[in-house]
């Protein structure tokens, strides 16, 4: 009778690295917290108050933005013009889109630094911001503005968390509540609350408050932040992770109750979504997508029968 031989400790040492190895990987990525998200969905039934993103499937997909070579960074819905508006970081400018992709305006932006994101706040007014000096930027659109300049436009510096070009990558804007949604790309993952910015009466004294939730934060299990889309008819928040590939929907205690997927083959997407910058939703739910340097998404849901 053999004996059975007995592992060589080399190869015990080898083995415990490699798990080692493994377990550090899937924490980095968050792909346990994930994991535990997939399969408490599975027996869990969806709140009716969900957005539902993973019902949603790309209609659009990889659309090349003509006549746009430059990074695209951020999307916002305009409800009153109908339109989508994005901004470009390299040769800084402020475009509107219509809602199937094509150009419709640019605006020349000076002096707003490394615009990383732009949101809708009211009609012909939206804020800008500029990733490196971490600067919230209130503007004005004429129908005849062909430049804008941000010596001329009321601004704000948060200046926390500085950290080189991890900073304010992502907006969204809460009409009712009156606050202001400011994404923290990572190191460290934030979103913060503003509330006074912009500031709408002159009348009255300019009070800022700044908001965080570290317990919705830690949550997201999402290695980054690139945009951020706030739906008024559910209160709840959608996050856009371009390394993570996946948008969430937080529910109105900041918790993850849905998910959409950018990898191929998931959501009809013939490709993997290869760098999402930003995200708008229309006032009928239909998502809208950036991807640098200049690709268009749409995702809507199915209709039902």
């Amino acid at each position: 009778m053999r004996r059975l031989t007995r592992p060589k400790p080399l190869m015990l040492i080898v083995l415990a690295i490699l798990l080692i190895v493994l377990i550090t990987i899937g924490q980095y990525l968050r792909l346990f917290e994930r994991g535990w998200f997939n399969l408490r969905a599975l027996w869990q039934p969806q709140s009716t108050q969900s957005i539902g993103l993973d019902q949603y499937q790309a209609v659009t997909q990889g659309q090349v933005i003509e006549g746009l070579a430059d990074d695209v960074s951020a999307l916002t819905f305009d409800p009153v013009h109908k339109s989508l508006f994005t901004v470009t970081n390299k040769n800084a400018e402020l475009i509107e889109l219509s809602l199937d992709g094509r150009i419709l305006r640019r605006v020349a932006l000076i002096g707003f630094g490394d615009p990383e994101a732009v949101e809708f706040i009211s009609a012909d007014t939206y804020v800008i911001t500029d990733e490196s000096e971490q600067r919230l930027i209130k503007i004005h659109l004429e129908a005849d503005t062909t430049y804008l300049d941000a010596a001329d436009a009321e601004q704000m510096t948060l200046g926390v968390h500085m950290s080189g070009n991890k900073g304010f990558e992502g907006l969204a804007y809460d009409s009712v509540g009156k606050r202001l949604f400011v994404a923290k790309e990572r190191d460290p993952m934030l979103i913060y609350e503003v509330h006074g910015f912009p500031h709408f009466n002159p009348e009255k004294s300019y009070a800022i408050h700044v908001i965080n939730n570290p317990k919705r934060d830690a949550g997201m299990f999402v290695r980054d932040l690139s945009s951020l889309q706030y739906d008024e008819r559910s209160g709840h928040l959608l996050a856009l992770s371009d390394e993570s590939r996946l948008i969430l929907e937080l529910d109105v205690g900041g918790r993850p109750i849905s998910t959409l997927s950018l990898s191929k083959g998931r959501q009809g997407l013939s490709k993997t979504v290869p760098q999402a910058e930003g995200i708008a939703m229309d006032d009928d739910g239909a998502l809208y997508l950036v991807s640098e340097p200049n690709l268009f998404y749409v995702f809507k849901k199915p209709e039902q029968p």
